[in-house]
């Protein structure tokens, strides 16, 4: 009698399947590193510290800000797959104080590079043609005669913008530490544009605020 022999079945293995705590573990490194990116290169939170941007932003403000818009793009390509923008007189920005770069500044682009800026009366000249700011607050109206040549906040300039700087002031024109004080600011010292307010706290009734909570300030664009 001829024995045969049996095939032999191979039994295929167990498909590897990873641990419930490694997978919670793989997608929290996953969203630290993205939210490291989109923090160190796409947006950024903000918060309004003072009230040299009055009226149109507050104290207590929270404002989502896009660090990507003004990000250097030397390539074609590079132009073409990640679209940025020039800086532009009006964008209100957010930038690292020239004084103390470790601080964080914002305030509205209103010289560009190469422009004479000069103020008469609180009114600001761009090259000799005065500057329609429906934006501005006082604190006492322009274009009164008060005497104070040496104020910077009446008179100031001529001066000329340096290129690769610009020449910030705030909006609260009267109450405000701006390019009239410390100068001009660097190019590379800028951060990025405000975008919108998400969040705004206060306790002043004159904003609508409730429970401390201005809601009516909330998704606010920046303009």
């Amino acid at each position: 009698m001829v024995r045969t022999r049996e095939p032999r079945v191979q039994r295929q293995a167990a498909p590897y399947r990873k641990s419930t705590a490694r997978e919670y573990f793989e997608s929290i490194c996953v969203a630290v590193i993205l939210a490291l990116f989109v923090r160190t290169f796409v947006v950024q939170a903000f918060k309004i510290p003072t009230g040299s941007m009055e009226n149109n932003l507050l104290i207590g403000d929270h404002l989502l800000v896009n660090k990507f818009v003004f990000a250097p793009t030397p390539t074609a390509l590079e132009r073409f797959l990640l679209p940025t923008e020039s800086i532009r007189r009006g964008d209100v920005i957010v930038f690292k104080f020239p004084e103390v770069p470790e601080r964080d500044f914002i305030k509205r682009v209103i010289g560009l590079p190469g422009e004479t800026v000069e103020l008469r009366k609180k009114r600001v000249y761009i090259n000799d043609v005065v500057l329609d700011e429906p934006y501005v607050r006082y604190l006492s109206p322009p274009d009164q005669d008060s005497g104070s040549a040496f104020d910077v906040r009446e008179q100031y300039g001529p001066v000329t913008v340096p290129d690769g700087h610009y020449f910030m002031m705030g909006d609260n024109r009267d109450n405000s530490e701006d390019s009239r004080y410390w100068g001009f600011l660097p190019e590379a010292y800028v951060k990025g544009r405000a975008l919108f307010v998400y969040f705004s706290f206060g306790g002043d009734s004159d904003s609508g605020a409730v429970g401390g909570v201005r809601w009516s300030r909330i998704l606010h664009q920046i303009r």
